[in-house]
């Protein structure tokens, strides 16, 4: 299924009934009066956050919705049926934005969650609500409301606790096989990875935490070179993020990589920048051992925060890196204030 993060939508409430203007026609039945009905509302169109899904690809060819309207007054003071509302399903994590003033509307994050977008339009009345004692037999009655109508622009940010990021073939991907259950594609050229995964890492059978992995950033990503910064967003829910480096280049091509990674963080959200960032040194195999240590030091008084030092492919120090991101999580979580 080809992975769709973001989607453009026009949705269309039902437009109310209109009321009925009817006078009571019977046999042995003198001055019936005014009998016409009220008409039904119209339907909303509604977003519900749907766990069984995680891309937008059901909006990419398919971008009108419309809710039903409300039928219109009958006789006999018969009021209208309301039409049904429209209930679209959309990923959990998926903020919605009116696109014409960019305001955000809202967003959806747990399974079942609903958000109004288009509010269906008012019943019109008939004319038996207008008779009274000076005037008894009303020919007036009112239409109903028409429904809003907007464009909304659909954004889905994953709902990830922990976030990898560096330049690509760091060895991002092989990291998240090595600790969860998830198969991106792994390949000995760069960016493999052309959209984001997901994947759950299991540190204990009670704890376990969502891992996240975007493709690789490479300079002048905040230009639009490469396919990382299109898919930055999805690390702004994240809490930690894991910046993997490749140490096989050597000690100075290496800072020098990573360093380019922190810029483009900075120019696309200097809040992202400024996130607990921890440095994971991967691809150890290919560095003499004696040489590890400096190594972490290096990057340590360069880069600051904690340097964790893997071998993805191996799995050697993935349990321990896992080990410390759920313990911070978890940290986290309990300094939180309760809601």
């Amino acid at each position: 299924m080809k992975f769709v993060d973001e989607a453009i939508i026009r949705v269309e409430a039902g437009d109310g009934g209109s009321g009925c203007t009817s006078f009571r026609r019977e046999k042995f039945v003198p001055r019936g009066g005014p009998d016409g009905g009220d008409g039904g509302d119209g339907g909303s169109v509604l977003l519900e956050a749907d766990s069984g899904l995680n891309t937008l690809v059901d909006f990419r060819y398919r971008r009108r919705f419309r809710a039903d309207r409300g039928e219109n007054g009958r006789g006999r003071n018969c009021r209208g049926a309301n039409g049904s509302d429209l209930v679209l399903g959309v990923p959990a994590g998926t903020a919605v934005f009116a696109t014409e003033t960019d305001e955000r509307i809202g967003e959806l994050m747990k399974d079942g969650e609903r958000l109004e977008v288009a509010r269906g339009g008012r019943h019109g009345v008939g004319n038996s609500r207008f008779k009274s004692s000076t005037n008894r037999a009303p020919r007036r009655s009112t239409p109903g409301s028409p429904g809003e109508s907007r464009e909304l622009r659909l954004e889905l940010l994953l709902l990830a606790q922990v976030g990898l990021l560096g330049q690509p073939n760091a060895g991002k991907s092989t990291l998240l096989r090595a600790v969860s259950a998830a198969r991106p594609k792994v390949a000995d050229y760069p960016f493999t990875t052309l959209h984001p995964q997901l994947g759950v890492v299991l540190v204990d059978p009670l704890r376990s935490f969502v891992l996240a992995d975007i493709p690789g950033i490479i300079e002048g990503a905040a230009e639009g070179a490469g396919l990382g910064l299109a898919f930055l967003r999805h690390l702004m829910r994240t809490r930690l993020l894991l910046h993997v480096v490749d140490a096989s280049a050597g000690a100075r091509s290496s800072l020098d990589a990573a360093r380019s990674v922190v810029d483009e963080l900075r120019r696309y959200r200097p809040e992202l920048a400024s996130r607990e960032r921890w440095l994971v040194l991967n691809k150890l195999d290919l560095v003499p051992e004696a040489e590890h240590e400096s190594l972490r030091r290096a990057f340590a008084s360069e880069l600051g925060g904690p340097v964790y030092l893997v071998q993805a492919l191996a799995g050697h120090g993935c349990r321990e890196l896992c080990g410390a991101a759920m313990s911070w999580l978890e940290r986290q979580q309990e300094s939180e204030p309760a809601p």
